[in-house]
């Protein structure tokens, strides 16, 4: 793997193994001091829960990120295309900065998310440019596993009442709802996502409905409006081993994403068994420590019929965008319409989850119980 030679292979050995402290505990005295200094802007939510398909989804309601500052343009931004944007990853402030691995040759950083609305919300991203379209590579996936499995470490020795968990997600392609082209994924503490006293909301890839029952070790499908597919992962995987499944369940997500007449994407291409280089989709990409998940994207976003007189409330008012939140089972709103709406008529979130992405090619279509 580039950059990657010899004893120094990361997939040989603990990538986390330099951290002078434990993951959580280093997150999140970090995320309280950058928030304490400004580097960061948390933003609070209100937090309902709504249904469809039977499969309790969690709706955020965030005002203030209608308003999320822009990359802000350098002093010289008169002599640079305007296409051009600071890259958040490379050389990172360094209140945002946690930690680099594996030591003394780092491959990956941590850093937190600059406007986050989950507390400890932080991304793991290659330390050099990597695009964010291409399929990830095993140090990526074995990495993600790695800081998975360390965030669930007892600090105390003591018995665990309730452990603490994870969710990883990645966003790839323009309609995955990606917003770096540098590639990262993120992470989110569960417990942090759950609200206090509403038991109904798991993450999607706890299987928490009839959506999803028992474990299996092959790629399976759900009863959801959106092709969905995901593994159960081996204690300890290797990064072969987390590969594989990563590969089996994207081929999967290509197969969903084939439209009639499609003469790129047919069965037996050899962009489905690709292993490397540029993804021949959009997807999202979700791991915890037992399990991998996958859907594919034809669209970021969908439209909901809020009305016409609350269209200016906030720009693009009345269109919802997801990302790989979609795969646990969240999703967020920036207007107080499209918050008053989905709460009102959650039905209509089984017609934005079949907008953003594709029937299961497995499932016969069923007519939808609402419609525009």
């Amino acid at each position: 793997m580039d950059g990657i030679t010899n004893s120094d292979h990361p997939l040989s050995h603990d990538m986390l193994s330099g951290l002078t402290e434990s993951l959580s505990t280093l997150v999140a005295r970090r995320f309280a001091a950058a928030k304490q200094s400004g580097a960061l802007v948390f933003s609070q939510t209100e937090v309902t829960t709504i249904s469809t398909s039977n499969t309790p989804f969690q709706l955020r309601y965030c005002p203030a990120l209608a308003n999320k500052p822009i990359n802000t343009p350098p002093p010289n931004a008169q002599e640079r295309p305007s296409n051009i944007k600071r890259d958040p990853f490379y050389d990172p402030p360094e209140d945002l900065l946690i930690a680099q691995f594996p030591q003394p040759k780092p491959s990956h950083i941590l850093v937190l998310n600059k406007f986050p609305v989950i507390p400890d919300h932080f991304i793991l991203a290659t330390k050099g440019f990597k695009p964010q379209t291409d399929l990830l590579e095993k140090d990526d996936l074995l990495a993600t596993y790695q800081c998975l499995k360390a965030w669930q470490k007892n600090e105390s020795g003591g018995p665990v009442v309730r452990p603490k968990r994870l969710f990883a997600f990645f966003n790839s392609g323009e309609h995955s709802g990606a917003s770096q082209p540098h590639r990262h994924l993120q992470f989110l503490p569960v417990e942090r996502m759950e609200q206090a006293g509403d038991e109904r909301w798991k993450p999607l890839t706890d299987g928490n409905s009839s959506s999803v029952r028992g474990a299996f070790d092959s790629p399976r499908s759900f009863n959801l409006p959106f092709a969905c597919y995901a593994v159960d992962l081996p204690a300890e995987p290797s990064a072969d081993e987390l590969h594989r499944l990563y590969i089996q369940l994207y081929g999967m997500a290509v197969k969903a994403a084939q439209q009639p007449g499609d003469s790129q994407l047919t069965n037996g291409d050899e962009k489905i068994l690709q292993t490397d280089g540029p993804a021949a989709i959009s997807y999202n990409l979700a791991m915890t420590t037992s399990r991998m998940m996958i859907c594919p994207r034809k669209s970021e976003s969908a439209w909901i019929p809020i009305e016409p007189r609350d269209r200016g409330e906030t720009p693009e008012a009345g269109l919802v965008k997801l990302n790989g939140t979609i795969l646990a089972g969240t999703l967020m709103v920036k207007a107080a319409a499209e918050w008053d709406y989905l709460r009102q008529q959650p039905g209509i979130l089984d017609f934005v989850l079949k907008t953003v992405g594709f029937q299961d090619p497995g499932r016969r279509e069923t007519t939808s119980s609402h419609s525009l």
